[in-house]
C-alpha cells in the first residue's frame, strides 16, 4: 500500500524510522513517480482530462461512421477510419516511447484500436455486404440493432487490441476488448437459442451471465498482473453489465427484490475484500434503488415520500463520511483477517 510524505514523516517523528531512512525513502519514492502521473490522486483532472477526451474522439467516429455512409459511401467511412488509426496510432507511439507519457500516449493507442470496426463496416457497405441482413440507417440502430455483418467487426476490433496490448500494455484497450465481446455475445446467443434479435429479456440474461464471466476473468488477471492494473477494467464492465442485467429486471416479487438487495449489500462487501471501489459504487446505487422502491410503496400518494428519500439520501452521505473517517481502521482490520490470496489481489487497488 502506496504511503504520502505525511505518513513518512510522521513515522520519523515517532521514531519508527531515522531521518535518513525517510530522505532514503523519499528519494526512492520520487523516482518512482510516472513522467505522467503528478502528485497527488492516482486518478486526478488531468487524468480525467485525458480520458474523456479520448472517448469523446471514439464517440464522434460512431456518431460519423452513420453519417459517412448516407452522405459519402462506406469508402469515406473506411478512408477516414484508416487516417485517423495512422495519426493517432503515430501520435500515441511518440508520446509513449519518446516523451514516456503512458497514459496519454495509451489513450491515442486505443482511439487508433477503435477505429478497427469503422473501417470494416465502411468495407462492408462499400461492397453491398450489409443488403443481405438490413443496413443501419440511424445512430440508434448503429448502437443497438446488432446484425450478423457486426461480427465481423467484432473480430476486427479484437484482433486490433491484442496486436496493441502486445506492443503497448495499456490497461484501458483492455476495455475496448470487453466491449466487443459483449456485442459478440449479443449476436450469437440468438443464433443459438434461435430467439429474435432485440429480444429484450434474452439480451438482459446475456449480459447477466456475460457479466459474471468477465469478472471471473477479472479476478483471474488480477491474480496474474504484475505491472499495470489491467483487471480494473474488467472489474468495471463486468460489474456494470452483470449488476445493470440484474437491475433491469425490475417485475420481480417482494422477496426478489430483498435478494436484489442482499447482492447488493455483498457487493460493498466485496468492496471491501478485493479493494475494489467499483463494487461499492454499484452496491450503493443499488441498495438506494431498493429503498427508494421500499419507500414509494411505503409512503404512496404521500406528502412523506420525497422526504423518505431526502433521508435515505442523507444516511448514505453520513454512512460514507463514516467509512472515510475510519478507512485506515476498516482497511486494517480486513488486513488480519483477510487470507493472503485474497491479500494480493488488494494489493495496490486502492483506487480501482
Amino acid at each position: 500500500m502506496l504511503h504520502s510524505n505525511e505518513d513518512l514523516r510522521a513515522a520519523a517523528e515517532a521514531g519508527v524510522i531515522s531521518s535518513d531512512q525517510l530522505q532514503a525513502l523519499q528519494s526512492f519514492l520520487a523516482t518512482r513517480q510516472r513522467p505522467d502521473q503528478p502528485a497527488g490522486s492516482a486518478f486526478d483532472i488531468v487524468h480525467l482530462l485525458w480520458y474523456a477526451g479520448a472517448l469523446v474522439v471514439i464517440s464522434a467516429m460512431g456518431l460519423f461512421s452513420t453519417l459517412a455512409f448516407s452522405a459519402m459511401g462506406g469508402g469515406a467511412l473506411t478512408a477516414t477510419a484508416v487516417i485517423y488509426a495512422v495519426l493517432f496510432g503515430w501520435a500515441g507511439h511518440y508520446l509513449w516511447h519518446a516523451k514516456k507519457l503512458r497514459t496519454p500516449g495509451g489513450l491515442l493507442i486505443a482511439i487508433a484500436v477503435s477505429m478497427a470496426p469503422l473501417a470494416v463496416y465502411g468495407i462492408q457497405d462499400a461492397f453491398g455486404l450489409w443488403s443481405q441482413f438490413g443496413k443501419p440507417g440511424t445512430v440508434h440502430d448503429f448502437y443497438v440493432w446488432i446484425k450478423g455483418s457486426w461480427i465481423f467487426m467484432e473480430f476486427a476490433t479484437i484482433a486490433a487490441a491484442l496486436v496493441a496490448l502486445r506492443f503497448y500494455r495499456f490497461p484501458f484497450i483492455v476495455l475496448l476488448m470487453a466491449v466487443s465481446l459483449w456485442f459478440m455475445s449479443m449476436d450469437i446467443v440468438p443464433w443459438i437459442t434461435g430467439t429474435k434479435l432485440g429480444d429484450w429479456e434474452t439480451s438482459r440474461r446475456v449480459s447477466v451471465w456475460f457479466g459474471l464471466g468477465i469478472l471471473v476473468a477479472a479476478v483471474v488477471v488480477n491474480f496474474g498482473q504484475r505491472r499495470g492494473d489491467f483487471a480494473f477494467w474488467l472489474y468495471l464492465f463486468g460489474v456494470l453489465t452483470f449488476w445493470g442485467g440484474i437491475t433491469a429486471s425490475s417485475n420481480g416479487t417482494a422477496f426478489d427484490k430483498a435478494l436484489y438487495c442482499a447482492m447488493n449489500v455483498g457487493f460493498l462487501l466485496l468492496s471491501v475484500a478485493l479493494g475494489r471501489r467499483v463494487f461499492a459504487v454499484f452496491g450503493t446505487i443499488g441498495i438506494a434503488i431498493y429503498l427508494g422502491d421500499l419507500a414509494a410503496k411505503l409512503f404512496k400518494d404521500s406528502l412523506l415520500f420525497p422526504f423518505a428519500l431526502s433521508l435515505i439520501g442523507v444516511g448514505i452521505i453520513a454512512l460514507g463520511l463514516y467509512v472515510h473517517r475510519h478507512q485506515r481502521a476498516i482497511e486494517a482490520w480486513v488486513e488480519s483477517w483477510l487470507p493472503a490470496p485474497l491479500k494480493r489481489l488488494r494489493s495496490g487497488n486502492a483506487a480501482a
